[in-house]
């Protein structure tokens, strides 16, 4: 079989043209630290690369979501705390004021001090999140929980639903709270067996009322419905504290979740290092030889075999 020069040629230089572009290949590998360069180097795998990345981004967007509900959670309880230590003052106000001994006007000092608590209470009542969002408001986020009329009387004007969010597959935990369930009234029940309802600030307008008038009776009634107001701030509290801790629990199983899912991709995506660097070098190897023989190949001459 007779083989042509140019064949001889042609094939030598295919075969480094392949040597040459797999060493290319290899070099970009290990440059970038990646088993797939583009989709067309291992379709399967690729698409197993973006479908483990699509899965991190949204553990990262349920984490940022978990961030937010946090920050506003942690803003709710610093709020109830406060308001819990202005009714224990208040109640200490309103038990020295139902003392006997007092006069009518150390009474109305007394008043004009618990009326400066209560104010400071709805202050607190209408505080707002880092965004703007009021806390107590339901699902009216951009509405002031409690409007004080001219009167000075202070009415809740939120509402009760519950708003949730996505912090996992199959987890949603809430994000706001209403304001009657933070600030719960009174039942009042009168001298015929019927019941009725008072507002949060309205048990307290009418405690300053009964101290500012030396009212026996309606002081008697406050300072007794003081604890009810302590009770339902404290047990909002501890709803919160709850809510607290199911977040804190839910960044753990996203953390964990997030670095199953770190190896897992490493796995598929991340070069060996090691092996490829010897790949390369075998290859680079195989180049040199390959460049040697076909100088050598491409100086042969009939003529330096005749004599």
């Amino acid at each position: 079989m007779k083989i042509s020069t140019s064949y001889l040629f042609d094939r030598s230089v295919t075969q480094m043209s392949t040597v040459q572009t797999d060493l290319a290949h290899t070099q970009a590998q290990v440059s970038a630290g990646k088993q797939v360069l583009t989709p067309s180097d291992a379709p399967d795998q690729a698409a197993a690369i973006q479908r483990l990345k699509t899965v991190l981004a949204k553990q990262d967007s349920y984490a940022k979501t978990l961030t937010t509900v946090k920050a506003r959670l942690e803003g709710e309880d610093t709020t109830l705390k406060s308001v819990s230590d202005l009714l224990i003052r208040a109640k200490e106000i309103s038990v020295q004021a139902s003392n006997d001994t007092l006069s009518t006007q150390n009474r109305q000092a007394l008043g004009v001090e618990l009326k400066a608590v209560r104010d400071q209470m709805l202050s607190l009542a209408n505080s707002k999140d880092s965004n703007g969002n009021f806390y107590f408001s339901g699902s009216r986020l951009k509405q002031p929980p409690f409007f004080q009329d001219t009167h000075g009387e202070a009415t809740y004007q939120g509402d009760q639903t519950r708003m949730y969010v996505q912090v996992g597959d199959q987890r949603s935990i809430p994000l706001n709270r209403s304001g009657s369930e933070a600030f719960v009234g009174v039942t009042r029940t009168d001298s015929t067996g019927q019941k009725a309802n008072r507002e949060f600030f309205g048990a307290m307008d009418d405690l300053i009322a009964g101290i500012n008038n030396s009212d026996h009776k309606a002081m008697t009634q406050g300072v007794g419905e003081m604890d009810t107001l302590l009770n339902g701030v404290s047990l909002a509290q501890a709803k919160v504290g709850t809510d607290l801790n199911v977040v804190e629990q839910q960044n753990q199983v996203i953390d964990d979740t997030k670095l199953t899912l770190k190896t897992t991709l490493s796995n598929v995506e991340d070069l060996d290092m090691a092996e490829a660097i010897t790949k390369m070098n075998k290859q680079m190897l195989s180049l040199e030889a390959s460049q040697s023989s076909f100088a050598k190949i491409t100086q042969l001459n009939l003529f330096n075999f005749i004599k």
